[in-house]
């Protein structure tokens, strides 16, 4: 009954894909316990470091004192609570929009949002490098999708130009992808969604606190327009969890009546809201904690440039490429031996052949610590094409 699933484990495993996950007691921001030692943590996606922020925390307890640890249903069933409407409030104040929706999660945002929008008999233009929840919303919601080639606007248009026999047009994008830790052309993609009557649904889950001084990818453009619905997560810079959609009423409104992964599912707990609402606040009042990544960013960038490694300052998603499965699995290695956590990212996550370490800087991180890693990529089989 189970060789099927045997046999493929099998197969992952001597391909140097077979992935298990590790169990490490956080410390603080940036550092884990791991079998008794300390680690300095390099593969987060906590790019504020506000998991352990005090405030954060606070507001998090808040809400369990007043509100209890669950939220008891789906809310067009059990109901809503205020705290719901603060955070829907908040996230729309600080993405610059006329309304907000919660999701259990992230990857629950952009399922509910793309397959409520997005019908059979429409049409969808993904960038190939979209993440996974991105593509399996496209899925889901039954449409045609085209793949254009990441970030070429050039390759699109053509696509968009071509004689309409479907029902709506919708060009959808990571606004920061996640394994290159590069950005939309959001201005570029914007034209050519007015220019062709289509929608645009940009996912800013790694560029929420992160670009555009913390308030995502339409911000650190300057893109305003009822044709951008974005989509995102409090999992990464907000230090919470949960999944959010940003747009007119209109468009909210639509997917509060039809979004099935938020009418049937279970809303999020009063903790969760609480520290998202807590980490919004702290990127309102401490402008620091951005400028901190701001210049950890820089830091970093400047470093690996300087070792002929290729890097961008625009976020903090550093891509070490290595290569191979086994080079890759056996670069995480050596980087646990000298105290560092940096995952192995492997296919199908990334392209075959592009294997990588990838490196992500908090505000929290120090400069000797960035250092401390920055001498151990030293002795690394790194790619290096400067």
């Amino acid at each position: 009954m189970f060789n099927r699933y045997a046999k493929a484990l099998t197969l992952r495993q001597e391909e140097s894909q077979l992935r298990s996950p590790r169990t490490y007691t956080p410390i603080d921001a940036t550092h884990v316990m791991y079998e008794g030692s300390t680690y300095l943590m390099m593969a987060s996606n906590n790019y504020l470091g506000l998991t352990h922020h005090p405030h954060v925390k606070e507001r998090s307890l808040q809400a369990i004192q007043q509100y209890g640890t669950g939220s008891g249903g789906a809310r067009l069933t059990s109901g809503s609570f205020p705290l719901f409407q603060e955070l829907e409030a908040r996230l729309a104040q600080w993405k610059e929009c006329e309304k907000a929706l919660t999701f259990t999660a992230g990857f629950m945002a952009n399922l509910g949002t793309i397959s409520a929008l997005v019908n059979k008999g429409d049409i969808i233009f993904s960038d190939e490098l979209n993440h996974a929840s991105l593509i399996d919303g496209c899925r889901l919601s039954g449409a045609k999708v085209q793949v254009y080639p990441h970030r070429d606007v050039h390759a699109l248009e053509p696509l968009l130009a071509e004689p309409m026999h479907y029902g709506m047009r919708f060009i959808i994008t990571d606004g920061v992808f996640s394994m290159d830790g590069d950005i939309a052309p959001l201005p570029e993609l914007l034209e050519l969604a007015e220019r062709y009557d289509a929608l645009l649904i940009v996912d800013d889950a790694h560029a929420t606190g992160v670009i555009g001084e913390g308030r995502g990818t339409a911000h650190h453009f300057h893109c305003e327009s009822p044709r951008i619905i974005t989509t995102g997560t409090m999992s990464k810079a907000l230090g919470s969890i949960g999944g959010y959609v940003c747009g007119s009423q209109t468009i909210i409104d639509y997917i509060i009546n039809h979004s099935r992964p938020f009418i049937f599912a279970t809303a999020l707990s009063p903790a969760d809201i609480g520290a998202s609402l807590g980490a919004l606040e702290v990127l309102a009042q401490e402008p620091r904690v951005y400028q901190n990544l701001r210049s950890n960013t820089e830091y970093m960038h400047k470093a690996l440039h300087s070792l002929g490694i290729p890097s961008s300052d625009e976020t903090p998603i550093f891509p070490i490429i290595i290569g191979s499965n086994e080079g890759t699995l056996e670069a995480s290695r050596l980087c646990e031996q000298e105290g560092i956590i940096l995952s192995a990212i492997r296919p199908p996550t990334v392209p075959i052949n592009t294997g990588r370490l990838r490196l992500t800087v908090t505000a929290s991180h120090t400069k000797a610590e960035l250092q401390k890693v920055i001498q151990v990529l030293q002795r690394l089989p790194i790619q290096k094409t400067l």
